[in-house]
């Protein structure tokens, strides 16, 4: 039996010959809708809150930072890479205002080249697909930052220095330590895979 609400729309016109508005309120066919349709509803609202509570890290941001070429969802590894790189030519661990302020860079990485995006593109046109795909990482990601956003920790030494040594390997990401740094807030412990509460 159809479970999502377009396969139930789709059975019952097919069934009524094309008339799906000619359904009596109580019927059969317009009670299987109502059901369809609180079920969509139902698991809407449990994704909304799954991502307010941050409980799914992995697809609010795979998606947009997936590897095209092998399909293989990498957003750790490209995020760790990134504040790895960032660490360049300085020394020593990172003050509490510094973290804030290298995830603030991060989440900001892509800005120009959403502002040259949108400076090419003509007045009156829709968004152009690298548009789309900057701000809707950027978005998730600021939902992401305000519950608490997953970085590598850098305020200590030995932290620090692993990070540096990390060889760019999804293996070698759980002998680094995690933080979640809220937008305006403090820094958390977290783990490695990302949960929930950590």
């Amino acid at each position: 039996m159809a479970r999502s609400l377009n396969k139930v729309q789709k059975k019952i016109s097919k069934k009524r010959g094309g008339k799906p508005t000619a359904l009596h309120e109580n019927s059969r066919d317009a009670q299987r809708l109502r059901r369809a349709g609180g079920r969509e509803e139902k698991l809407a609202r449990l994704l909304d809150a799954a991502v307010k509570s941050n409980q799914v890290y992995g697809k609010i941001v795979a998606e947009v930072l997936c590897d095209l070429d092998t399909g293989v969802l990498t957003p750790a590894v490209d995020r760790v890479a990134w504040f790895k790189a960032a660490l360049e030519g300085s020394s020593g661990p990172l003050s509490d205002d510094e973290m804030h302020i290298l995830t603030q860079s991060f989440i900001g990485r892509e800005d120009d080249e959403l502002a040259e995006a949108k400076k090419q593109r003509r007045p009156g046109r829709p968004p152009t697909k690298t548009e789309e795909r900057i701000s809707q990482r950027k978005d998730a990601e600021d939902r992401e930052s305000r519950g608490g956003f997953w970085v590598p920790e850098l305020r200590d030494e030995e932290s620090r220095l692993k990070v540096e040594r990390w060889t760019g390997d999804w293996g070698g990401l759980n002998t680094l330590s995690f933080v979640r740094v809220v937008k305006s807030g403090p820094i958390k412990p977290s783990s490695f895979p990302p949960k929930a509460g950590s």
